[in-house]
């Protein structure tokens, strides 16, 4: 069930608000939680056994290092937790991969398991992962309540994609929150957002890349290859940054307050900057759980340059079992690299339009390597957008980017700051006339951007969500 269907906006969302508002105080926990586990068993039924089997494998870790907190025994129970974690995060999504490996090294034949990957694994399994050694640190509190930890984990927002909410953000409100009429208002306004995003951005120039990358390789020109990675690039911030907007508002709705996933990345000046701004909460994650523990910057350049080789390179696999998600990782890996060494300070030193182009070059190369599968497809898309393909330009390209034209201006500048600047400075303005068209467009805006959105949804038959594979 995703967030842009008929059937979310539809049926199990009022029915889920209406159940969820009518129980008092901590029976919402319970409503919570079993509406959590329809919305993740309407497209994994049998996987939800292994979603509470995580659920229940950590809630007993973490009473047992509540237990055995500061002695020599909560080490083992803390390895013990991230061992099961990982293992069963490993055996569903890395194990064909691994057999495939192997037999082409090998030239044998193991049979494949053919098992498919359960839905959001890689976050619920972040998780739970982050509230076993935050309890070990002693930077959480033990949660002695089941289905508390259960809401915690199985949480229909930011189940399946993210954000990556950390225990410790939404403790408080485990056991004690409200959504009055502001914050749901508020929440209300941010799903519509998000799902604008989805449906009138993503999956509209979704459909120009699959258009272009199903196309042979030696009949493409270089323009229509950027006009294609242009549009991936489109595609995937807007289908991922506006399932979070819906997640953030949706946690709103129910009187959570869940991290920012995404500030505005396709501004950035730098490879760096542009990874403190994309999926904010999985680079938090491995900051905090990996780069840090490492040593982070604290033993020497050389020690620092290869935490970052680790992190990008555990941060590639994770979005895939795949050798383009590994060469994705180290690809950024090095870029940071270089700017960790020189490049950082010479980008400081040059016009912030040098440091832009050059960011935008790094990362859509970026894109190429995490979309395309094969290493001889990946190659040869690059070489057609370095101009190796003996067509600079042709009718196609010029006749897609007229035609998409005007969704890639709005796509532009959606992607920027300026639109919330915007209403901003009209809510600041204090005159009559601004207060009033900022009154009514608050209202306005949002209810045109559902209405446009469920017109879109009703007559697509593309809408799909990238980020659920992994």
């Amino acid at each position: 069930m995703v967030f842009s269907s008929v059937v979310f906006l539809f049926r199990f969302l009022p029915l889920f608000f209406i159940l969820y508002y009518l129980i008092p105080g901590r029976g919402r926990n319970m409503v919570l939680f079993l509406g959590s586990l329809f919305f993740y068993a309407w497209g994994e039924p049998v996987y939800v056994l292994l979603m509470l089997f995580s659920t229940v494998s950590d809630y007993i870790h973490g009473r047992l290092l509540g237990r055995f907190w500061g002695k020599r025994a909560a080490k083992g129970i803390l390895f013990s937790s991230v061992l099961i974690n990982l293992a069963v995060l490993c055996f569903f999504k890395y194990a064909d991969f691994l057999i495939q490996t192997f037999n082409a090294v090998t030239g044998m034949s193991v049979p494949l398991l053919a098992l498919p990957l359960p839905i959001g694994i890689s976050f619920y399994t972040f998780q739970t992962m982050s509230y076993t050694i935050d309890v070990y640190r002693g930077e959480a509190k033990v949660q002695k309540n089941l289905l508390d930890f259960g809401v915690y984990v199985t949480m229909f927002p930011q189940l399946i994609a993210g954000p990556i909410v950390k225990y410790r953000d939404v403790e408080a409100g485990l056991h004690n929150r409200k959504a009055d009429v502001e914050t749901v208002s508020s929440g209300m306004k941010r799903f519509c957002i998000g799902l604008a995003k989805k449906v009138l951005l993503a999956n509209n120039i979704g459909e120009l890349w699959v258009l272009i990358s199903e196309m042979n390789l030696r009949e493409m020109s270089a323009l229509t290859a950027w006009v294609g990675i242009f549009a991936y690039a489109f595609q995937i911030y807007f289908d991922f940054s506006g399932y979070s907007d819906m997640a953030i508002g949706l946690g709103e709705m129910l009187g959570f307050r869940f991290p920012e996933n995404f500030r505005y990345p396709y501004i950035s000046a730098s490879v760096t900057e542009f990874w403190r701004r994309w999926h904010i909460s999985l680079g938090s994650w491995f900051r905090e759980y990996v780069y840090i523990p490492l040593g982070g910057n604290r033993k020497g350049r050389l020690r620092q340059l290869l935490n970052i080789l680790i992190v990008w390179t555990l941060t590639g696999i994770w979005h895939g079992a795949g050798w383009n998600f590994l060469l994705w990782g180290l690809w950024f890996a090095f870029a940071l690299v270089l700017e960790k060494l020189f490049l950082g300070k010479l980008l400081s030193w040059l016009p912030k339009a040098v440091g832009f182009i050059y960011t935008m070059l790094v990362v859509l190369v970026g894109w190429v390597l995490f979309a395309l599968e094969t290493p001889g497809r990946i190659l040869g898309y690059l070489g057609v957008m370095a101009g190796m393909g003996g067509r600079l330009a042709d009718a196609e390209g010029f006749y897609l980017g007229r035609q998409y034209g005007v969704l890639f201006l709005i796509a532009v500048v959606a992607a920027t700051p300026l639109p919330g600047r915007a209403v901003e400075e009209i809510r600041k303005s204090g005159t009559g006339p601004a207060i009033a068209l900022y009154r009514f467009g608050e209202k306005a805006i949002p209810a045109a951007l559902l209405l446009l959105s469920i017109a879109g949804i009703v007559d697509a038959s593309y809408n799909p969500f990238l980020y659920f594979r992994f």
